[in-house]
């Protein structure tokens, strides 16, 4: 089955669910809780002392996936990253999916209710992770110079097409309160695609260390033969 819409579990009406036991396992209703789809939380350079915070706020009580959070992480980190580069920022996520997502799977399809109509109340399986935010809450946060202030807002509200609520940014001048900032951010490198003509270059010279390689491998052979037959006319 496909991912449903993000507008089946925008709601907070449902109780909510965080709690997994790990001590006392007899408590732990769910088996398995599903894996974190937001890896990354800190993004940029946090050493650098930045002048001015953009925030990202939410204007409704409503339910984030996971999933939701870090597309739209993704589409903001690359939009700072290629207009700023990546000394010229910081952003920080400041939620975290506790939310436990329980879903009743039933049969779908044509006719599907005469093959399986569901227990009334059901507890449910894991499906995903999920966030609770009430309004005027801020979801990221992005530390920027005052020059770049139009860039950052910009790259905020591309979040707007990824996340199903209303959105606002708040700017501002209190930089400390984003909270303690690690000492470094581990980046991913992407290698660079080489142009045809290096990379026939390497090819050539794989191609000399393997005839060289063959060529003393016969010598060895060789010179192998050579004590075997001189053993042979000594006996």
């Amino acid at each position: 089955m496909g991912l449903r819409p993000g507008r089946c579990y925008r709601s907070k009406s449902e109780r909510a669910y965080s709690r997994v036991a790990v001590k006392v396992h007899r408590r732990n209703y769910i088996g398995a809780v599903p894996g974190l789809k937001t890896r990354q939380f800190n993004m940029g350079n946090p050493t650098k002392k930045f002048t001015n915070i953009l925030d990202l706020v939410v204007d409704e009580a409503v339910q984030l996936r996971d999933n939701s959070i870090e597309s739209a992480r993704i589409a903001i980190n690359r939009y700072l990253h290629n207009n700023l580069g990546k000394e010229g920022y910081f952003m920080r996520i400041r939620v975290y999916p506790f939310q436990i997502l329980r879903e009743n799977k039933q049969a779908q399809g044509a006719h599907a209710d005469r093959i399986q109509t569901g227990m009334s109340k059901a507890f449910g399986k894991p499906i995903g992770r999920a966030v609770r935010v009430r309004p005027g809450q801020k979801i990221m946060s992005v530390l920027v110079d005052e020059p770049n202030i139009k860039i950052a807002k910009e790259a905020l509200l591309r979040a707007k097409a990824r996340l199903n609520c209303q959105l606002s940014v708040k700017i501002g001048t209190d930089v400390e309160s984003i909270g303690t900032r690690p000492k470094s951010v581990k980046e991913v490198v992407i290698e660079e695609e080489k142009p045809a003509e290096e990379e026939k270059e390497e090819e050539g010279k794989e191609e000399g260390k393997e005839e060289e390689e063959k060529e003393g491998k016969e010598e060895k052979a060789g010179e192998k033969e050579e004590e075997a037959t001189g053993k042979e006319e000594k006996k």
